[in-house]
């Protein structure tokens, strides 16, 4: 075999070298690598037969199952592009997304018949309709689709610099952007964080976030760069999830902080057996120090965390480097995103793009060998994001004397209030150190006098009560005085992207005028 430089090679090498080990699980269905892999060309040849040539763009509408890895396998089989769609998203949005991404084909589940009937008319560039788990009017099913390929026809094979992917950017500086991923590009990406996670073909990792996001996706890699096992479940659900990690022996799986806290207030948690699990890694949010003592106690030394964007690979904070109850510089570093990761460059720069040194705030900025290509149809912010190589990653942040990274704020979430820089997550960092809450989100709304003022959305913990006087008062203990909510309200949910991001768009339109 050669060395493996398109994901084509890692589906080849792994049904080659491991044809009987376990490939993926979803519920009953279980498909060995190289069965997988027979599928997935057969999937591709079917493709072909379409008129599909080498980087057309095959559309997904589908919650987590083994068909949305199929078509993912098929894409990465013979050069074609997997473009993912949210099915979170309005109708709207989604439409903008397939038709900016010019797929030829759209698979979609068929809970989301409705959904594709609805915006069919808007549709420009799609040619077929394919519906997974049923039939409908006006798409072919799924399973015949497939069965008209022939793997021994295909004659496309990728390229290390082809697209591998398109995924959207999940819109929280404005309209979403096409990410376009390599070949050569998700291999590092598979190896680097496979290093970081120490994967190996005796692991079974457990996903159950989106696949339509790179989290889920490039995580699903780094297991079957070793030719692992991947158990999928559709969504997040706790009680499935805790079956899943005792039945299966899952030893790892990734979540957001978000999810963690709510797996954890299952009466479950700690009662199932999850002593097969090895590693948890968390991403698209900062873990609250309450979560992960807590998290230490039920699970064990487990977690692990991960920083980074769709356009490329960032920081690990280790297993090991979780010292809760430590001395001043390990609370200090578990405030941290970590270190770059092997095989990924990290600076801090000004407005100027001069390097900063140790400490000095700035734009974070990435590069290694998992990089982005750019923006599909969209030169102009290609060229913005992505220079030299680095990724300007629109992130504030400094690195301390060790380069452990501590993230700041969003540029276009930082707020100005009376000429001075007020950083939203240095104040969700004070609201959530009080005991009464759970959770807190930080944004800018309008103010006559100070052009910003400062506003906290907060989630109080079950049965907590404080008035949001008393709230601020706290914060003043924690935080400069002009860093303080100047107002605060009280919800039971933040709303999130299904990133696990918190959705500040979607919170400043819902509270940013007051």
């Amino acid at each position: 075999m050669n060395i493996p430089q398109t994901l084509a090679d890692m589906l080849d090498n792994n049904a080659l070298k491991f044809p009987d080990h376990t490939a993926f699980v979803f519920g009953e269905q279980r498909v060995t690598h190289a069965e997988f892999r027979t599928r997935a060309a057969r999937l591709a040849s079917a493709w072909q037969r379409l008129g599909l040539k080498r980087q057309d763009r095959v559309g997904i509408l589908s919650q987590n199952r083994l068909e949305f890895q199929e078509v993912y396998g098929s894409c990465e089989m013979a050069g074609f592009i997997t473009a993912t769609v949210n099915w979170r998203l309005a109708i709207p949005e989604m439409v903008y997304i397939i038709n900016d991404g010019g797929a030829k084909v759209l698979v979609f589940e068929a809970a989301y018949a409705e959904t594709v009937a609805a915006m069919k008319d808007q549709l420009t560039s799609v040619e077929h309709y394919v519906c997974i788990g049923g039939k409908t009017e006006g798409a072919a099913d799924f399973e015949e689709v497939l069965a008209s390929g022939d793997p021994a026809e295909l004659t496309l094979r990728p390229r290390p610099d082809d697209v591998a992917y398109l995924i959207y950017t999940s819109g929280t500086t404005g309209r979403p952007k096409g990410v376009m991923l390599t070949h050569a590009g998700q291999c590092a990406a598979a190896e680097i964080l496979g290093s970081d996670q120490r994967m190996s073909a005796d692991d079974r990792i457990l996903i159950m976030m989106p696949l339509f996001h790179i989290g889920a996706k490039v995580i699903q890699l780094s297991q079957h760069w070793r030719a692992g096992t991947v158990v999928l479940l559709p969504g997040f659900d706790r009680d499935a999830i805790l079956d899943a990690i005792e039945d299966e022996k899952i030893t790892v799986t990734h979540m957001a902080p978000t999810m963690i806290q709510m797996l954890l207030e299952s009466p479950r948690a700690g009662a199932t057996d999850t002593s097969s699990l090895r590693m948890i890694v968390y991403a698209a949010a900062p873990m609250p120090l309450p979560v992960l003592k807590h998290g230490l106690k039920v699970f064990g030394p487990v977690f692990q965390q991960q920083f980074g964007q769709t356009e490329g690979l960032g920081t690990t904070l280790l297993a090991h480097q979780h010292k809760p109850d430590g001395n001043a510089r390990d609370l200090e570093i578990l405030t941290s995103v970590g270190q770059a990761s092997p095989r990924v460059g990290l600076r801090i720069v000004d407005d100027a793009g001069i390097d900063l040194p140790p400490g000095e705030v700035g734009e974070i900025l990435l590069t290694s060998p998992a990089v982005m290509k750019g923006y599909w149809n969209n030169t102009a912010a290609t060229i913005d994001t992505l220079r030299d190589g680095w990724v300007h990653t629109g992130d504030v942040g400094k690195v301390d004397h060790e380069g452990f990274l501590y993230l700041v704020d969003r540029k276009k979430d930082m707020i100005i209030s009376g000429g001075e820089n007020i950083y939203s997550r240095e104040v969700e960092e004070a609201v959530v150190h009080n005991d009464l809450v759970s959770e807190a989100a930080v944004i800018g709304v309008r103010d006559d006098k100070w052009g910003e003022a400062v506003m906290a959305i907060v989630v109080l913990k079950p049965g907590a009560q404080i008035t949001a006087e008393d709230l601020i008062d706290y914060c003043k203990t924690r935080i400069a005085s002009y860093k303080k909510p100047r107002h605060v309200t009280f919800v039971d949910e933040i709303v999130k992207l299904p990133s696990g991001k918190v959705d500040k768009v979607r919170l400043r339109q819902l509270y940013g005028q007051i």
